[in-house]
């Protein structure tokens, strides 16, 4: 991947130097040679992401694997440490605003045998929370990396524990959040990082953290707060938060994309956006670690007009630190917020695209390295689908930031003849085929498992091109 964050080939980079170097090869893991292993296994896991490490790893790179994932001078942390000071330096040179989006996924390791997993789904299930910080270039909806990604396990809450107890424990639930912030860390002066959080992250906890560290928010609201608003004679009053944005007049109509899922259809959906200043006091029972002062903040009322027969209305009531004074800036807001998804396909770039909860360890030490590893490589899997979408895409030659030999096999895979010249788009369209897209005039475009199956698909047809030069060299 080059510096203004293209994907390469597998095992490769946009800088000559391979994956594996690039995202671990500054590891301190106390052993020279334990980071080259964590190189080799990095390099082989982006050739083939899919499927059980067996698969995945020849016999060497498995057993090699094996051995670095027990290692006591190995942590999950330390596997992260380099890829996650790249993110960090990618987000320093991003021109405009950078998305910050944080959010727990579940990781079932039930089938396993290791003690140390807690409950997770509807308790009857073990496994653990993995908590993402992932940075997106926000101009170019471009994922750079991620910033920090914290494993948890949810502890039993004991019978007849007090409140003050659950605040104070170190395995509170909602710390993930806060130590989500402070990963991000203060903010470079003239930067406009901005954290995008669904309602996990409604705490006061949270959000005060986030301006302390100069940092910016757009979350979605859980807690029915009261806040203080101004009324028109200037006094402060005290409302209910959600029933205050509801009541609030509408700045203008606008649409936002639904995507499908078990309880939405797809649609364009057409909503009125509403916005106002609030003020929000700290909780008077102290919940988790802030200070007893207000939070001068925004609410972002986003409601659809006339939802589809069957549909409940879309609703986003969102907070947020940054000013939402007219319709331009309000749909500003919702369009960071609008931006979320593109966590929920990491996640499933991690466990679909490359099997995160398919390994047999008996130990969670090993699983925190796997963890680690294939997140990093999916954040790759969503750079598949950015390299369509950038302005250059048309025009722009692929074997600019994809291997020659990668291009020159797809074009005779797909139009029977060498095509050196070939624009990204055309790789990208190509390898969606190659994917099973059938790249009709109504499809909309392939999406990252689409490609990922072509990439897949493709390095077994670049790995026959070298054996074939191999057998004619000998």
């Amino acid at each position: 991947m080059d510096a203004v964050g293209t994907i390469a080939p597998p095992g490769t980079t946009g800088l000559g130097v391979s994956f594996g170097e690039e995202h671990f090869g500054a590891c301190n893991l106390g052993d020279k040679r334990l980071t080259r292993r964590a190189v080799i296994t990095a390099d082989a896991l982006l050739r083939h992401p899919g499927g059980t490490l067996p698969q995945k790893l020849r016999k060497a790179e498995l057993l090699g694997f094996y051995d670095m994932a027990n290692n006591p001078k190995v942590s999950h942390a330390q596997l992260l440490e380099a890829h996650c000071r790249r993110t960090r330096s990618a987000m320093a040179v991003c021109p405009g605003t950078v998305l910050i989006i944080h959010d727990t996924t579940e990781a079932d390791y039930s089938g396993l045998d290791i003690p140390d997993l807690g409950p997770i789904g509807n308790g009857h299930c073990r496994g653990l929370l993995v908590h993402n910080v992932l940075a997106v270039d926000y101009a170019s909806r471009e994922a750079l990396g991620l910033v920090g990604q914290f494993l948890h396990r949810r502890r039993q809450v004991r019978k007849g524990e007090r409140l003050a107890d659950r605040r104070d424990s170190p395995e509170r639930e909602s710390r993930l959040w806060v130590r989500g912030v402070e990963a991000v860390g203060a903010v470079r002066p003239g930067a406009m990082w901005v954290n995008v959080m669904d309602r996990g992250g409604d705490s006061f906890e949270s959000l005060e953290r986030q301006v302390l560290l100069g940092q910016h928010f757009v979350v979605r609201s859980k807690s029915n707060r009261n806040v203080e608003v101004r009324d028109a004679l200037g006094r402060r009053r005290r409302r209910k938060l959600h029933a205050y944005a509801r009541g609030l007049a509408d700045l203008g109509r606008r649409t936002v994309t639904v995507a499908g899922n078990a309880h939405q259809v797809a649609r364009e959906a057409t909503v009125r956006v509403a916005a106002g200043a609030v003020r929000a006091p700290a909780p008077r029972q102290r919940r988790g670690e802030h200070s007893g002062e207000p939070l001068d903040l925004w609410v972002v009322h986003v409601l659809e007009v006339e939802a589809p027969a069957g549909q409940a209305p879309l609703e986003w009531i969102l907070l947020s630190d940054v000013p939402a004074a007219t319709f331009k800036q309000a749909c500003e807001r919702v369009d960071w917020y609008a931006c979320r998804p593109i966590i929920e396909e990491f996640h499933k770039a991690k466990k679909t695209g490359c099997g995160m909860e398919l390994p047999q360890f008996t130990t969670r030490k090993a699983l925190e390295a796997v963890i680690a590893m294939v997140s990093v490589v999916a954040v790759q899997l969503l750079r598949l689908r950015d390299l369509a979408r950038r302005a250059d895409a048309d025009t722009r030659r692929a074997d600019d930031v994809i291997d020659a030999q990668y291009v020159e096999v797809l074009s005779l895979w797909r139009f029977k003849e060498a095509r050196p010249a070939m624009s990204v788009l055309e790789f990208l369209h190509a390898l969606g085929r190659l994917g099973g897209h059938l790249g009709r005039k109504h499809d909309r475009p392939p999406g990252w498992m689409v490609l990922w199956r072509g990439w897949t698909q493709l390095q077994l047809l670049v790995d026959g091109a070298r054996l074939t030069q191999l057998k004619r060299c000998g």
